[in-house]
């Protein structure tokens, strides 16, 4: 596990909050200069503690609104190079987990509505080491948000 310090951790914080912070306005709120902010954040980065910085988009504005979540099984032993291998050919699919239990995957696609959530499904269930789906569509979203960079206590 990658150890961040509590300074870190303030600067994670401000980044979730407004990645467009500047580093100065960063460095007021943690009591560092700014040419300190960017060495941490820069060392963040390297260590893969920040991944990187982006735009949050609302699927649903671009009109990818219908969303499920597809339990997936493979044929005999899969590696999990090999079931991302099978779907990264899809772009319905925003991302794909290996989890425990019956299911080897779990699948999140995202389409523009139930029609082409079904062209999804049926091309998902058309991969040849895929045996079986179980899919589970999204009515609404209650909760979603970032990881928080403070532990809890």
């Amino acid at each position: 596990m990658l150890r961040v310090d509590s300074i870190d951790q303030r600067i994670v914080s401000e980044l979730v909050a407004d990645a467009r912070s500047s580093y100065a306005e960063i460095g007021k709120v943690v009591g560092l200069s700014a040419p300190a902010v960017k060495r941490r954040v820069d060392r963040l980065l390297d260590r893969g503690v920040l991944r990187g910085f982006t735009a949050v988009v609302d699927p649903e504005a671009l009109g990818w609104g219908t969303e499920a979540f597809v339990e997936v099984r493979y044929r005999g032993n899969v590696s999990p190079g090999q079931i991302r291998a099978s779907l990264e050919p899809l772009p319905e699919v925003v991302a794909a987990y290996t989890v425990s239990g019956a299911a080897d995957a779990i699948v999140h696609l995202r389409a523009a509505d139930i029609h082409h959530l079904e062209d999804a499904l049926e091309r998902l269930r058309g991969v040849d080491m895929i045996d079986r789906t179980v899919s589970t569509v999204v009515l609404s979203t209650l909760l979603e948000r970032s990881p928080a960079p403070e532990p809890r206590t």
